[in-house]
């Protein structure tokens, strides 16, 4: 039974020539039973022929053999051919151009040709012994079954159109998805790759001035050197740790449960990072101003990266005797962030131009963060020297 169903969808054409042919051979029965002559046999033998091919070729040409149908209807009327099986064929016509995703004018002269269908008949034929009302039945009982043919194959085509639509918006949706997931993607591994900037860029200038550090007091203070040396090994594991987390998600594109990549740092550990840049020799002054209170975990990243980008440049930038001051603000609507240094403001101008590292991703990555967050950021030389990064990060209630 699947075969049969298969074959009959490969080759509809074939199936329609075969419906074709027994409506041939029925009506040929009708033909050789009436009793006419010769010359209106032949008429109806052609005419028979004509929409047996009208049900042959009613889907690789709906249109045109609507119109032939039509024509051999005109003709019966004119010729005085009677209604007969191959008939049959302007049923199958009206349906298939009412289900066929083709010109409209089609499909409406369909419906009123098989609507006219059984009134013209009526006039042509009239029933004998029949009163008035006789005839307005025979009538209209022979255009329900034009007109139910028009309303199954325009139902049919406007449902395979819907299906359509359908198949055509899931698609649509389904190349959106993948879009926004690649979209989501990219803006993840840029959002991991500035987090690998700044331990990197973090983690080593600690590393590189205590490494100085331990060299000039080597032979001169040993305790102090060896103190060093603890740093930049503790530094140095606390960023291979970072950095195999951070590039553990890039290699395998699975974000963790909670939907964060760790390392988050929060407003908490800025006082730990004070203290570790002071270990480094900088001198920092770091105060709180305000009342603490929870923030979004967007808000907390992006305070603790600010804070640690801007006295990562006052180490690389600001020279050997610059000092730096971290203020964080709490508002009623925003925290504020300013980090000021006394250093060589000309070094930092240069560094936010690119000039410095090449490229000043540092600043950059800054505006980024503070811009995803919906803050401000403003940054530039301070007057009589030195530099200064003034951020506002609105608050929200955290959930």
């Amino acid at each position: 039974m699947q075969r049969l169903y298969d074959f009959l969808r490969r080759h509809p054409t074939g199936v329609d020539s075969f419906w074709a042919v027994i409506l041939f051979g029925f009506s040929m029965l009708w033909v050789i039973q009436v009793p006419v002559g010769i010359e209106p046999r032949i008429t109806a033998v052609l005419i028979v022929l004509l929409l047996s091919l009208v049900v042959a070729l009613r889907r690789r040409m709906p249109e045109k053999m609507l119109v032939l149908a039509a024509a051999l209807g005109v003709a019966q009327l004119v010729l005085d051919v009677e209604v007969n099986p191959g008939d049959f064929a302007m049923l199958v016509i009206i349906y298939t151009v009412a289900a066929h995703d083709g010109a409209r004018w089609a499909s409406r002269l369909a419906l009123v040709g098989g609507l006219s269908a059984g009134t013209l008949a009526q006039l042509r034929w009239p029933e004998a012994n029949t009163g008035v009302g006789g005839k307005i039945f025979f009538t209209i009982f022979m255009s329900v079954p034009f007109a139910l043919a028009w309303v199954l194959g325009d139902s049919i085509r406007t449902r395979r159109a819907y299906f359509a639509q359908l198949e055509e918006r899931a698609t649509r949706l389904e190349k959106e998805r993948e879009a926004q997931a690649k979209v989501a993607v990219a803006a993840e591994r840029a959002r991991i790759a500035r987090e690998l900037h700044d331990v990197v860029a973090h983690n080593v200038s600690v590393m590189v001035v205590q490494a100085d550090g331990a060299a000039y007091v080597l032979d001169a203070a040993p305790d102090q050197a060896k103190q060093a040396l603890e740093t930049i090994s503790s530094t140095g594991r606390q960023a291979l740790a970072e950095m195999r987390r951070l590039l553990g998600v890039l290699r395998t594109g699975d974000a963790p449960e909670s939907g964060e990549y760790v390392p988050q740092p929060d407003v908490e550990q800025i006082e730990d990072l004070v203290e570790q840049v002071r270990g480094s020799g900088l001198t920092v002054d770091f105060k709180i101003e305000g009342t603490p209170r929870p923030l979004p975990s967007g808000v907390e990243l992006t305070a603790y990266r600010i804070v640690q980008e801007a006295l990562t440049n006052t180490r690389k930038h600001g020279g050997p005797e610059a000092g730096a001051s971290v203020r964080l603000v709490y508002f009623d609507d925003g925290l504020g962030l300013l980090v000021e240094d006394d250093g060589r403001g000309s070094a930092h101008e240069l560094y936010e131009d690119g000039g410095a590292d090449g490229r000043g991703h540092g600043l950059i990555g800054m505006r980024e963060r503070v811009g995803m967050v919906g803050g401000t950021l403003d940054t530039g030389p301070r007057p009589g020297g030195g530099f200064r990064i003034s951020a506002l990060l609105p608050l929200k209630p955290a959930h």
